[in-house]
């Protein structure tokens, strides 16, 4: 479906664990609608109920049975659904789209932290999710250390049993953390790198003006 998506705008927010992806995007859809803008804010895995049970099966601490190959074929999986149920019909209809997490998730952990080969995990996306990427990456960075305590805070906080990368070694979110700002590296045009280590109260607006100056541009542009 060439050219479907450009009607909408198409925008993931990527980052490690604790990067404040989720407040971030919360922050950038409550000041598009008051702009004005139909947004729909989603999330891998997630986006769909088929999404949300899969989540349960891949965060949580039993998802620890999971081969790591299993463990991309079901966050692929889940991303097939949520792309042709929620992802695409909402561009088709003009809508922007904020993500929580997309494939370049999926390249850093399963490929960059696991090991997996980064050409298998493009091919399945091409096969499969028919090659669908992102207008604009909104890369969260922080150092892994940092992220991860975080994180391990919030889950403790709010008792969620979605802890299982959290507890992998801090060798294997560094090498997440590299692999996000490689993708940066490699596509400056289409990407924007907040440093996500500041308090909550300056990264907020630092991500809503550049969202605005990005989707005003684009919006002009076409």
């Amino acid at each position: 479906m060439p050219g479907v998506e450009a009607r909408g705008r198409f925008i993931v927010f990527e980052g490690g664990d604790g990067a404040g992806k989720g407040s971030a995007l919360s922050a950038v859809a409550e000041a598009l609608v008051a702009d004005g803008l139909d947004v729909l804010t989603t999330r891998e895995p997630g986006g769909t109920p088929e999404g949300l049970e899969l989540r349960a099966l891949l965060l949580a601490a039993a998802g620890s049975v999971w081969d790591q190959g299993s463990e991309l074929l079901l966050m692929t999986a889940a991303r097939v659904q949520h792309v042709k149920r929620v992802i695409r019909p909402a561009l088709a209809a003009g809508r922007i789209v904020l993500c929580d997490r997309f494939v370049g998730s999926t390249l850093a952990y399963q490929g960059a932290g696991r090991g997996l080969p980064l050409a298998l995990i493009r091919d399945l996306h091409r096969i499969f999710v028919d090659d669908v990427w992102p207008d604009l990456t909104v890369l969260m960075d922080v150092d892994a250390g940092t992220g991860v305590r975080r994180s391990r805070q919030r889950l403790s906080a709010t008792k969620a049993d979605e802890g299982r990368f959290e507890a992998l070694d801090l060798d294997f979110h560094e090498r997440v953390r590299g692999a996000f700002l490689e993708q940066a590296e490699a596509k400056p045009g289409a990407t924007i790198i907040i440093d996500a280590g500041r308090a909550l109260d300056s990264v907020r607006p630092d991500v809503v003006a550049q969202l605005r100056a990005w989707l005003s541009a684009s919006l002009t542009t076409g």
